[in-house]
């Protein structure tokens, strides 16, 4: 479903790339996770793949259309949920979603059901210029959703929100996924990405570094420990077993046999431990 080969981009013109040399493919209902700190490389990505910023090296396609040639076809299959809200503050959010359906001509959706879902159906008549800062943000993520992408770009799509409007957006992500709906996630969250991600790539420094699903990473990156909590008596043990050490094995047996074991946890790595493994950064 997407494309890309051998990006670069520059702001100053000279060798002092924002991007080098990235290149990824995306699979048709797949959601990619493209993962770094601020400063990585992450937005410049996405705003050359969604015509913000001119290609100036490289080759990408969307659906197989070259984003060098856009068509309307290409406008129409895409969709794009910024992190920094940019809507008409002295609309209304309804106003707002009404007349952004009209740049396309392909079939929308209803402007009231996407306020609903997003939790904004209360505020449809209030103007944008009213919204808190998450309300502006749900309302460019519905915003998005409003041609019925084949292709979803989506930027910090939680940062900000408050847990249950959170757990909301990941629900829609999901159904959106279930649905065909490839997407392409910019985040430097890492429990997002590993709650939604099929795949991930690590960027840094405009380079990618990584490119695996999460399961495979803590796989290849974990320790092969579980953390065993259970009773002796009134007093609760805690102990780290390895899952490859015959010694640690047995005595994983004996307190399974002994049955007083309540809590049994693998001590996977997360992915943002992987990423300071691998990069030597924090996310920042």
């Amino acid at each position: 479903m997407l494309t890309v080969k051998n990006l670069y981009h520059s702001y100053t013109g000279d060798e002092n790339y924002a991007v080098k040399d990235v290149s990824f493919e995306i699979q048709q209902g797949e959601i990619f996770g493209f993962l770094g700190p601020s400063g990585a490389g992450k937005s410049t990505t996405q705003k050359i793949l969604t015509g913000l910023l001119p290609l100036q090296r490289g080759e990408v396609k969307i659906g197989g259309i070259d984003i060098k040639r856009p068509t309307e076809r290409l406008f129409n299959m895409i969709g794009v949920s910024f992190e920094h809200p940019n809507v008409y503050k002295k609309l209304t959010g309804l106003e707002n979603l009404e007349f952004y359906r009209r740049l396309f001509s392909v079939p929308t959706e209803d402007p009231m059901k996407l306020l609903k879902m997003v939790g904004l159906e209360h505020a449809a008549h209030q103007r944008a210029g009213g919204y808190s800062k998450g309300m502006l943000q749900r309302l460019v993520f519905a915003r998005s959703m409003i041609n019925s992408p084949k292709m979803w770009f989506l930027d910090e799509p939680t940062a900000g929100l408050d847990p249950a409007t959170a757990s909301r957006i990941k629900e829609i992500i999901w159904q959106k996924k279930k649905g065909g709906t490839t997407i392409f996630l910019t985040s430097h969250n890492m429990h997002i990405a590993d709650e939604l991600c099929d795949r991930v790539a690590f960027i840094n420094s405009g380079e990618i570094v990584l490119i695996d699903s999460p399961r495979n990473l803590k796989l290849k990156y974990g320790s092969k420990m579980i953390k065993v909590e259970y009773r002796e008596g009134e007093i609760l043990r805690k102990e780290y077993l390895s899952m490859v050490e015959e010694r640690d094995r047995e005595r994983l047996n004996r307190l399974l046999k002994e049955g007083n074991i309540e809590t049994i946890h693998s001590q996977e790595a997360t992915l943002e431990e992987i990423f300071i493994r691998v990069t030597g950064r924090k996310l920042e």
